[in-house]
């Protein structure tokens, strides 16, 4: 396996079946090879993952051998992740001691994500689309205990009909095998890395979401915006500069300033990410609207009702608005290490609940009747705020008498909506997504999914939905959001990796990207509270 015979394959043959055809690509993780399966006669991408550095083996032969074993420990754990948006791995061929793995995957042949942003930057739908989809790939990465570690446009492939596939997964485990090469050299890519990962800790699946947010950033405004002239200048940049506010994010402006903070608690967790993505990604493909023009579709954050619409939406005010991103101090920049980070539990772990608020809601709700006098009577309303405990008794009773189902996976209440993850009936893991408007009723979205097998769906017939109040009174006392202009509520399902019960928790958040959050069982007592300056 001569390095000639790595740039010119002339008939050269793996494990006797993989004929390498074309290279592809390559890096400091190893070599990808276009290859022909000489017994199932199909086109794969073949790579030989290796470390950065070649003479690994020979001054630290533990290490190499330690390297190996992660390397094949980590493509079998992802072989066993069946989706679509996951690369899928055919094969592994292993040299034993002494040698790297060639790991087999299927050829998408759509190119990269990097190809496609050479030609132009996207819109905010399409980026949002991508993004939606390529966290599929990552949620169910991380289900499997993996964390990608290196997610960008060039890890990104797209089919042909554009769905994009989450590739090179190799990172993952050579990274905490030698971080950093005798030459000094980053392995991982500095300027998607997220800070934490910089300073030499470990963020967890958050980092991924970090990695994830700048990818979009760099789709819809065309440029990097903590890209340096040197690696050096550009972990620098990654630990203390701020980023600038993009001007052409439109709707996906609040998404990249609630996940690009360096706090990684402070970032939203997958699913919350999942579901404001989710949101975007349902707007038309059209202009961002003027002040004078009417939205097609909700904005990111909740607009408000009909009579009473003070401010522009989102997609109006994205190129206007200023970030202010959490910077630590530094005691110097240092390739790793330069900033001491706290860590913190995942603010999404959910510490979660049981039941809820249904059958109360049927009797005492005023839009309990049926769907058509319930719409009538909210039409005539002039003001509505669902996030009250009236409010989420009436979503509720209209969402269950609407579908025939009682067990969610998932309740979020703004003012003006309300959106819920409800079980397939039968299933205790897949779910269909509906909508709730005041005057509009009860739409299902497009969007379908599956729950971690870890988090149990739940009904909602003894929430405490009277503690709402207090609770936000709370939030707005305790959790130090200056200037909030968006409130929430979001359901907290059981979750047995945890072994935590239900319950439900109300965010405060502001323009610039400041949240923080209340955290209560199902009974209303509040079990955490999270500030933004936390």
């Amino acid at each position: 396996m001569s390095d000639e015979g790595r740039d010119n394959p002339a008939r050269r043959v793996v494990d006797g079946r993989f004929e390498l055809v074309a290279r592809l690509g390559g890096g400091g993780m190893g070599m990808v090879w276009r290859a022909t399966d000489l017994v199932l006669h199909r086109s794969v991408a073949i790579k030989e993952v290796r470390p950065s550095d070649p003479g690994l083996a020979e001054y630290d032969p533990e290490a190499a051998s330690q390297l190996r074993e992660r390397v094949l420990r980590e493509a079998r754990a992802l072989a066993r992740v069946d989706h679509p948006n996951v690369v899928t791995i055919h094969h592994i061929v292993d040299g034993g001691p002494g040698t790297y793995p060639w790991i087999v995957m299927e050829l998408v042949t759509g190119g990269s994500l990097a190809d496609r942003l050479a030609l132009g930057p996207m819109n905010p739908t399409e980026a949002a689309r991508i993004g939606l989809e390529v966290l599929a790939a990552l949620r169910a990465a991380h289900e499997a205990g993996i964390e990608h570690r290196d997610v960008k446009p060039a890890n990104v492939l797209l089919r042909p009909d554009g769905r994009p596939v989450l590739t090179d997964f190799g990172i993952a485990a050579i990274r905490d095998a030698t971080a950093l090469t005798a030459t000094g050299s980053v392995i991982g890519t500095p300027d998607y890395m997220a800070p934490e990962r910089v300073s030499g800790k470990d963020g967890g699946a958050a980092s991924d979401l970090w990695s994830l947010a700048m990818m979009l950033y760099v789709a819809v405004e065309g440029h990097h915006p903590l890209r340096r002239g040197t690696t050096l200048a550009t972990l620098a940049a990654v630990l203390t500069d701020d980023i600038p506010p993009p001007v052409q994010a439109g709707p996906l402006t609040e998404v990249l300033a609630r996940v690009l903070v360096r706090d990684p608690q402070a970032r939203p967790d997958a699913r919350q990410l999942e579901r404001i993505l989710a949101d975007v990604a349902r707007r038309a493909q059209a202009p961002t609207p003027t002040p004078t023009e009417t939205p097609t579709s909700f904005p990111l954050q909740p607009p408000a009702a009909p009579p009473q619409v003070t401010r522009p939406t989102t997609g109006v005010t994205a190129g206007r608005r200023r970030w202010t991103l959490f910077v630590l101090p530094t005691a110097g920049v240092a390739l790793a290490g330069a900033l001491v980070w706290t860590q913190l539990p995942d603010s999404g772990t959910h510490a979660s609940g049981t039941t809820g608020s249904g059958s109360t809601a049927t009797t005492s709700s005023p839009s309990a009747g049926s769907t058509a006098s319930s719409t009538a009577t909210e039409q005539t309303t002039t003001t509505t705020d669902l996030l009250t405990p009236q409010g989420i008794r009436t979503a509720i009773a209209a969402i269950e008498k609407k579908t025939g189902r009682d067990r969610f996976g998932d309740l979020t209440v703004y003012p003006d909506y309300v959106t819920v993850e409800l079980m397939v009936k039968g299933s205790e893991v897949a779910y269909d997504d509906y909508t709730y408007r005041s005057g509009q009723g009860v739409q299902k979205d497009i969007i379908s999914g599956s729950l971690p097998t870890n988090w149990k769906p739940v009904r909602l017939d003894d929430f405490a939905w009277d503690r709402v109040p207090y609770l936000l009174s709370q939030a707005r006392k305790k959790l130090h959001v200056p200037n909030a202009d968006t409130r929430y509520l979001s359901l907290d399902v059981p979750d047995t990796a945890f072994d935590s019960p239900a319950g439900f928790s109300v965010y405060l958040s502001n323009e610039y990207g400041q949240s923080g959050y209340v955290q209560a069982d199902a009974k209303g007592k509040i079990t955490r509270v999270v500030p933004a300056d936390n």
